[in-house]
């Protein structure tokens, strides 16, 4: 049993982060990611640091552990909770909002946060990225960026199992 982590004052639901959005100013440009980051490693870090440069905040979607197991990842994914993935991602310096949502996609939590800026990893093709559609709607920019060549948690899984 893992020890009880420390409250995060980066951590969100999509209902306590709404006054949040309201407050800032209009022109505040706030980019959205999402993901699993089950094992964070070096290509994840590079694409939220690059992410977070697009912007003044940058709010990242993190999957449920039962999104994840929905994904079809493998039958041990997650293999960290959701609430120590989001711990750990709430401290990097370039995240500054974390919200756990448990649909299969985060189009919903795009709706709802309404980013300027819509990021995702260069193996996602621009007009494949869930909440495109929202995001240009609202005058926003949609970016796919280019993977830090070398890095993947399921490549990561399939090394330490040998």
């Amino acid at each position: 049993m893992s020890a009880a982590l420390p409250s995060n004052p980066k951590l969100y639901t999509p209902r306590t982060f709404a006054p949040v959005r309201a407050a800032l100013p209009a022109e505040h440009r706030l980019v959205f990611t999402n993901g699993c980051f089950d094992i964070l490693h070096p290509g994840h870090v590079d694409l939220l640091q690059r992410a977070r440069a697009l912007g003044q905040s940058l709010v990242l979607g993190l999957n449920s552990d039962d999104s994840v197991r929905r994904l079809n990842k493998g039958p041990e994914r997650p293999l960290n909770r959701q609430e120590e993935r989001a711990f750990v991602l709430a401290g990097l310096a370039c995240v500054d909002y974390v919200i756990i949502f448990d649909e299969d996609t985060p189009l919903e939590l795009i709706r709802s946060v309404r980013p300027q800026v819509l990021v995702k990893g260069g193996d996602w093709p621009v007009e494949k990225i869930v909440g495109r559609e929202v995001v240009q709607a609202l005058g926003g920019e949609v970016v796919s960026l280019p993977l830090l060549s070398g890095y993947s948690t399921t490549a990561l899984v399939e090394r330490i199992r040998g």
